[in-house]
């Protein structure tokens, strides 16, 4: 039995559908971290304290692995958040194996070099 090759509206299609499902998971996940936000007690605050410029970046994931394991709101809202912004590597890693499968190398290249521009820029985010 021969399986019919994978298109471009194929790939168009899938695409689309991660992007629409990323998109859906971080507002579904954001709106559940407010709810518990909220159901917590929260006010906002009427004054803003400066962020500790002195956390390193393995001080500042490991509170929000904290966080997030107790369940708190803040980290719910921000594991939203995290979701909305890795949507577009996912998608241009499902995009590069699509170019593989379609044997189109220019782009398979064009990928790569996007991906590895956007890992970079996330990798060196933050400057601790």
């Amino acid at each position: 039995m021969r399986t019919k090759p994978f298109t471009d509206i194929d790939l168009t299609r899938s695409v689309g559908n991660l992007l629409r499902l990323g998109v859906l998971l971080s507002v579904l996940t954001s709106l559940v971290g407010f709810v518990k936000l909220f159901m917590e007690g929260f006010v906002m605050p009427k004054k803003y304290k400066l962020l500790d410029m002195g956390s390193t970046s393995e001080q500042v994931w490991s509170k929000f692995w904290n966080s997030l394991c107790k369940g708190e709101g803040m980290a719910i809202i921000q594991l939203g958040i995290l979701l909305l912004i890795l949507t577009p590597l996912v998608r241009i890693v499902f995009a590069l194996i699509g170019y593989i499968k379609e044997k189109d190398y220019v782009y398979v290249v064009i990928s790569v070099i996007v991906l590895a521009i956007m890992t970079i820029s996330f990798m060196s985010g933050y400057a601790h």
